[in-house]
């Protein structure tokens, strides 16, 4: 994980289609050498709370995470996480990791007790769980490492920025 370049928030913005907001390091870099995941400040800098601390910016693994969505993975996922305790378990664990890692950072009372993607009860946006995979490394979010399984490799069509999809300002 590292600060992010000048260079970096310009693959990003051209990633996202609009500048970052609240970006801190760059939590993950797609093989391609793009970041595709970046972490982001838990309050931005206009005082508003964050709660996405890791935010999935390749269009690439972002459409792929759309497509399982509408695939209907995350109702299935439900379904599972409501009949197995173990999975429970294991994904109020990732829940606990990542409002940990976040609060590490910032402290933010408003979302001391919110995570994305659902975590721990509810399971939505896939993107947010990759974000988390790929970011802290497999074994930690259980879905995440699901999702990841499912999506990899997303990168094989090349990367999803160009240095010349890159806009002059």
């Amino acid at each position: 994980m590292g600060t992010p370049s000048e260079a970096d928030l310009d693959i990003v913005a051209a990633q996202l289609g609009r500048r970052p907001r609240g970006t801190r390091a760059i939590a993950h870099r797609c093989p391609c050498g793009n970041p595709d995941v970046v972490e982001t400040s838990p309050r931005l800098d206009d005082g508003t709370p964050f709660p996405t601390f890791y935010y999935l910016t390749c269009p690439h693994a972002t459409a792929a995470c759309s497509r399982l969505e509408s695939a209907g993975v995350m109702r299935d996922m439900q379904q599972r996480l409501s009949t197995d305790p173990e999975l429970a378990l294991r994904y109020a664990s990732a829940f606990e990791d990542y409002v940990k890692r976040r609060t590490a950072v910032e402290d933010v009372p408003e979302i001391a007790h919110v995570a994305a993607g659902g975590m721990p009860d509810r399971v939505k946006c896939l993107h947010a769980h990759l974000g988390h995979a790929l970011a802290v490394g497999r074994g930690v979010n259980p879905f995440g490492d699901e999702v990841r399984d499912a999506v990899e490799p997303w990168w094989a069509g090349g990367p999803c920025i160009q240095q010349s999809d890159i806009k002059d300002e």
